[in-house]
């Protein structure tokens, strides 16, 4: 038996750093840009290769467990979740989501991995056991996620995401058109959180403060993304930078490209993810997206991704 799954890439519209403390963020898929596994039968012991992720093939054994390894603990969790022993065959991962990026890298490898693996053993695995699955290996990658991540890649779909609160998945009644603008700078969620987390405990009342306004702008901007309001949600995005910059969390890369988007004629931008590096996310309207992503690539973007969400 062949066959072949994936799962998307996502981008933080707003809220980030927030949503880790309980308050809620808006996120998007990326499905252009996807964790593909393909995955075949054979009589080995399961092989999972995963070359463009820098790193040697990996093959079960029955004393494997949950481990520090995020490829390891996937197929653990998946086939202890299953309640069946491991197939014989091979899992061939790649990936076009750039790592290190804020993109949701690794929720997408371990959301297409588990799904490879219950196709493998004709098993059906729901996509709110597979969230499950990846939030408890995302904890291997940033420590302490919020879950809007794997939430926003395993479904599919916007979400508007609060810890604890049922989730809230975003259709929009018209078509919203992004760019994704790489700095260039990698950028490990993992660090941002953990400086946001220490401003909190030596600066919790400024820091809290600006939290809320983030928080604020996720709440404020939901009505406008289910009702395609362009102009209303760029100005929230680009709100939502100053807020995200007075944290520390921007450089002068992510900045540049920000500045850039807008002078070019964008409705708004922000840096996306854990900041520090990463990627910057531009409303455009769909005339100006031509002129937009030349702007950006002029100011020193390495990557420029198009993403739409909505209908038409």
């Amino acid at each position: 038996m062949n066959g072949s799954v994936s799962a998307p890439g996502k981008a933080i519209l707003l809220g980030e750093h927030a949503v880790v403390y309980g308050k809620p963020a808006i996120a998007i898929p990326l499905p252009q840009v996807r964790a593909v596994a393909d995955f075949r039968l054979n009589e080995t012991a399961l092989t999972i290769v995963a070359a463009d992720l820098q790193r040697p093939p990996w093959q079960w054994d029955d004393s494997a467990t949950v481990s520090s390894d995020p490829l390891a603990s996937m197929a653990a969790l998946t086939l202890q979740h299953l309640g069946i022993c491991a197939p014989k065959g091979e899992i061939t991962i790649r990936s076009a989501i750039p790592i290190a990026s804020g993109l949701g890298s690794g929720a997408a490898v371990s959301a297409a991995l588990g799904r490879a693996i219950a196709a493998l053993c004709r098993a059906t695995l729901s996509n709110a056991a597979l969230n499950a699955l990846v939030f408890e290996v995302e904890k291997l990658h940033h420590g302490s996620p919020s879950g809007i991540d794997n939430t926003t890649i395993v479904f599919e779909q916007p979400v508007y995401f609060q810890r604890g609160q049922p989730n809230h998945r975003i259709s929009p009644t018209r078509r919203l058109d992004f760019l994704l603008a790489d700095s260039g700078v990698p950028a490990l969620t993992r660090e941002s959180v953990a400086a946001v987390r220490q401003s909190v405990r030596e600066e919790p009342a400024r820091t809290n403060c600006l939290l809320d306004q983030i928080a604020s702008v996720a709440v404020a901007a939901l009505a406008s993304l289910e009702a395609g309001d362009r102009m209303r949600l760029g100005e929230l995005m680009t709100a939502n930078h100053g807020h995200l910059r007075e944290l520390g969390l921007s450089t002068l890369e992510l900045d540049t490209l920000v500045k850039a988007a807008m002078q070019a004629g964008a409705l708004g931008a922000k840096l996306s993810g854990g900041g520090r590096g990463g990627n910057i996310i531009a409303l455009v309207e769909p005339a100006e997206a031509s002129a937009v992503k030349r702007a950006l690539q002029l100011a020193g973007a390495k990557r420029v991704l198009a993403a739409s969400v909505g209908g038409g």
